[in-house]
C-alpha cells in the first residue's frame, strides 16, 4: 500500500490554511500544518514533509527565511517548496527563488493547476531520491570493498611477517606481540601536546599494521646464523645486521610500487632503523635522537622488551622486572626518553601481553596463514 504524500501548508492566516487542505484532501494528500516560520522549522526538523506549500509575508520568520533555511540544510534541502502567496511583485518572485524556492504560484489560484504543481514537484523528488538512494548504496558498497581489501592487505602482510618469523620457531607469538606493545607506545605518546598532531588514530592503526614485518629482512640471513644457539662471530654479527637493510630495501621498492606514501612507509622506516640507538650507536645508519623516525623509535623499545622477556635460541626469558631493568638502563642511551616513559605508563599493559602471547602451543605458520585468510573472508580452506 502506497503511502500519501506528506505536505507541509504555511501560512498566518487561517483561512488560507482552511482553503488549502480543502484542495489537497480530494487529490490525496495529507496536510499538516504551520501559522508561523519557527513552527514550521520545527515540523520540518522533527518529521521532513514530501512538499512544503510557503507563504511569503508573515509575522516574524518571512516565508523568504523558512526557505533559506531549509535549503541550507543539507538534511532537507531537497525538499520541494511551491511559494504560495498573494505577492505578485516581481523582486519578492526573484528573491524568493533566489532563497531555493521551486516554484511559485500567485493567489488567487487554480485548483488543477495547484495539483499539477504539486504532483510534478513530488515527482521531481521521488527522482533525485532514488538517485540519492543509489548513490548511498553505490557509496556503501565502495566503502564494504574498500574495508575488505585493507582487510586482505593486513592478513597478507602479517601471513608475510609470521611465515618470515616461522624460521626461528623459538620466537613464538614475536610479531603479535610487537605491535600489540607498539600500539600501547603510541597510545600513550599520543596523550603528550608534543606528539598530538602527529599520533593521530591513523598513524597508531599505521604502527600496528606495519610493525610486524619490521624483521621481514631476516628471510635473507643464513639459518646458520640466525639459528645460531651460542654467540655469533664478527662476521655473523654484520651479516646478521643486514636484515635491517634487506628488510628496509625490500619495503622501499614495494611502497615505491604502491606509488608512496603508503603505510608501506612506516613498515620502511621501521625495517630500516628499529636497531638504530637513541645515542647514534645503532645500525645500520648510526641515527641518533629524533632523526630516527618516531615509529621506529617505538618499535625498539617494543622488540627489546619482547628479546629480553621471551625465550631465544641463545638465552632463557627474562622476567618482566629483569627485562624492564635494562630498557630503564637504555633511557637516553638506546631509548628515547619519551618512549621509555610510555613504556611505563603502559607497563600493566605490556606485562598483560607478555602473559597472553607466550607462544605455547602456537598453531603451525600454515595454520596461521588459513586461519588469518579465513577470517579475511575467503571462505573454509583445508590444511
Amino acid at each position: 500500500m502506497n503511502k500519501k504524500p506528506r505536505i507541509l501548508v504555511v501560512d498566518d492566516l487561517p483561512e488560507n490554511i482552511i482553503i488549502l487542505e480543502a484542495f489537497l484532501q480530494p487529490m490525496g494528500f495529507d496536510a499538516v500544518t504551520a501559522t508561523d516560520g519557527e513552527e514550521a522549522l520545527k515540523i520540518v526538523d522533527a518529521a521532513p514533509p514530501d512538499l512544503i506549500l510557503l507563504d511569503l509575508m508573515m509575522p516574524g520568520l518571512s516565508g523568504f527565511d523558512v526557505c533559506s533555511k531549509i535549503k541550507k540544510n543539507p538534511k532537507t534541502r531537497h525538499i520541494p517548496i511551491i511559494v504560495v502567496t498573494g505577492v505578485s511583485d516581481r523582486s519578492a518572485n526573484i528573491k524568493a527563488v533566489e532563497a531555493g524556492a521551486d516554484d511559485y504560484l500567485i493567489k488567487p489560484f487554480d485548483r488543477v493547476l495547484l495539483e499539477a504543481r504539486i504532483r510534478a514537484s513530488l515527482r521531481t523528488k521521488a527522482l533525485q531520491d532514488q538517485i540519492f538512494e543509489y548513490q548511498q548504496d553505490l557509496e556503501n558498497k565502495v566503502s564494504e570493498r574498500t574495508r575488505e581489501v585493507l582487510r586482505t592487505q593486513e592478513v597478507s602482510v602479517f601471513c608475510m611477517a609470521k611465515l618470515a618469523e616461522s624460521r626461528d620457531n623459538e620466537t613464538g607469538d614475536h610479531v603479535e606481540r610487537v605491535r600489540l606493545y607498539a600500539k600501547e607506545l603510541s597510545t600513550a605518546m599520543a596523550t603528550l601536546p608534543k606528539y598530538a598532531e602527529v599520533i593521530t588514530t591513523e598513524f597508531i592503526d599505521e604502527i600496528y599494521k606495519s610493525s610486524p614485518l619490521h624483521d621481514i629482512g631476516k628471510v635473507g640471513i643464513p639459518d646458520r646464523i640466525l639459528l645460531k644457539p651460542g654467540k655469533l662471530s664478527a662476521f655473523e654479527f654484520d651479516t646478521m645486521k643486514s636484515h635491517a637493510r634487506i628488510g628496509g630495501d625490500t619495503l622501499r621498492a614495494a611502497d615505491l610500487e604502491a606509488g608512496g606514501n603508503s603505510f608501506l612507509t612506516m613498515a620502511r622506516d621501521i625495517a630500516y632503523h628499529h636497531h638504530e640507538k637513541w645515542n647514534g650507536q645503532g645500525y645500520p645508519n648510526g641515527l641518533s635522537g629524533e632523526d630516527i623516525p618516531l615509529a621506529a623509535r617505538m618499535v625498539a623499545l617494543a622488540d627489546v622488551y619482547d628479546a629480553l622477556s621471551s625465550k631465544r635460541p641463545y638465552k632463557e626469558p627474562f622476567s618482566h622486572e629483569k627485562s624492564k631493568a635494562i630498557v630503564l638502563e637504555g633511557r637516553d642511551e638506546h631509548f628515547d626518553p619519551g618512549v621509555v616513559d610510555a613504556f611505563l605508563a603502559k607497563e600493566e599493559a605490556f606485562i598483560a601481553i607478555r602473559e597472553k602471547y607466550q607462544g605455547d602451543g602456537a598453531p603451525s605458520p600454515i595454520q596461521v596463514l588459513v586461519d588469518q585468510l579465513e577470517e579475511a573472508g575467503y571462505g573454509e580452506l583445508e590444511t
